[in-house]
């Protein structure tokens, strides 16, 4: 990785294409995490553990690859800017929105929920004041903490991950950078792409997250860092190894077959009633089903890339358009569901006409949005988006301006 500008690097249309169909993914996941027995900002009525195992078809994997994308584009973004033009540059990208989130997009989503979970009846804009006063008498079993950054936590380790790759890049050698890429791409071929990377994954898993639960609170989430930033380190030393990709899209039934038969695994031992025939054997096997659980996430991270490369590595107005789209649909799309859930309720709606128009109402919203944002000068920089280019008379264009991939 260098650490001044360089040629640009041939641009991966296909890693794009995977990004912005796991942030699609993960508007669905918050949807349906609305309508499961696990615990949320609000929940439905008809809340059950029926759509959990279909949950669980993209939650061992879903952020695990949005990091490992988010890498490989860093290391494509690092080599054209240069590494001190790259750290300022994601700082403003990511920074920014996740400053501005905090204090004006994220509020509704704990306010409803200590309307629903506390009966809160100040109003929102009492409850506005305790949010910036950091208040912290909200309780339950945890009291929750103001003011928040909810799912915008992504963004955060984002940028801590981007700094330290950064560091990574002006401490070493561009060469020794470049033998270390190599050597892990001779390594990840055939079948040791599939279950190496699952190995280590799976050993983190076993040491840490028991003794480190999530909280996506940054100082104390050891194994969700471990969990996250080695796939974000891998897709940058990957990013430029061809042969890296072609493995992937090789093994890409090989994963996919994997990825699901470790997903009903997981899902068979989460549905083990504690006192069934046997359950007391099971219980001494969680080291092999916590490396069941990344074989599953590493093995359908191979299958999407490879897919994706194979199908979808061509550059086009959609690509572009929703590249640029993708982080300010991310920004909103959680309070969107949050704050329409919480108005649907007195409607009683059938759960399932109800999710349908949640995700409707939630993407049509979140275009809606992206659709002003993009057009007003000071507006973009709160969401993401790059500075629009300057004409000779100082007017700015009204062509979109491709974002670069976070």
């Amino acid at each position: 990785m260098q650490t001044h500008p360089r040629h640009p690097a041939a641009r991966l249309y296909f890693l794009d294409w995977v990004r912005i169909l796991a942030f699609f993914v993960l508007i669905a996941y918050h949807i349906g995490m609305y309508y499961v027995t696990w615990d949320w900002h609000v929940k439905s009525p008809y809340a059950s553990d029926a759509p959990e195992p279909f949950m669980m078809l993209s939650s061992p994997w879903r952020l695990t690859l949005l990091f490992f994308v988010a890498g490989a584009a860093s290391r494509f973004l690092a080599e054209r800017l240069g590494t001190p033009s790259f750290l300022r540059q994601r700082s403003l990208r990511l920074l920014v929105p996740l400053l501005f989130g905090m204090a004006v997009i994220v509020p509704p989503q704990p306010y409803f929920e200590v309307v629903e979970k506390l009966g809160y009846g100040d109003g929102f804009g009492a409850f506005m004041r305790l949010y910036y006063s950091a208040y912290g008498g909200f309780c339950r079993e945890d009291c929750l903490d103001l003011p928040t950054w909810n799912h915008l936590w992504f963004v955060a380790y984002l940028w801590v991950y981007t700094m330290l790759l950064g560091l990574l890049a002006a401490l070493l050698p561009g060469t020794a950078i470049e033998a270390l890429s190599a050597r892990i791409g001779r390594l990840l071929t055939g079948w040791k792409l599939l279950l190496l990377p699952a190995a280590v994954l799976g050993l983190v898993r076993n040491l840490l997250v028991q003794r480190f639960p999530s909280t996506h609170g940054l100082v104390d989430d050891w194994y969700n860092h471990a969990a996250y930033f080695l796939p974000f380190l891998l897709g940058a030393l990957m990013a430029r190894s061809p042969r890296f990709w072609e493995q992937m899209t090789a093994q890409r039934w090989p994963a996919l077959l994997l990825a699901l038969a470790g997903w009903a695994s997981v899902v068979l031992w989460n549905t083990t009633p504690d006192d069934a025939p046997g359950a007391a054997f099971l219980m001494q096997c969680v080291p092999l089903i916590r490396c069941v659980y990344t074989l599953c996430a590493w093995c359908a991270i191979v299958a999407a890339c490879g897919f994706a490369r194979r199908h979808l590595d061509a550059d086009g107005p959609a690509r572009r358009y929703l590249t640029e789209a993708v982080f300010p649909v991310y920004i909103a799309h959680q309070t969107l569901i949050v704050v329409m859930a919480h108005a649907f309720k007195p409607l009683r709606l059938p759960p399932g006409l109800e999710a349908l128009l949640l995700a409707v109402l939630t993407i049509a919203g979140c275009f809606v949005l992206f659709e002003a944002v993009r057009r007003v000068r000071l507006l973009r920089p709160f969401f993401g988006l790059a500075p629009l280019p300057v004409q000779a008379g100082g007017r700015s264009k009204q062509a979109e301006a491709e974002a670069k991939a976070a």
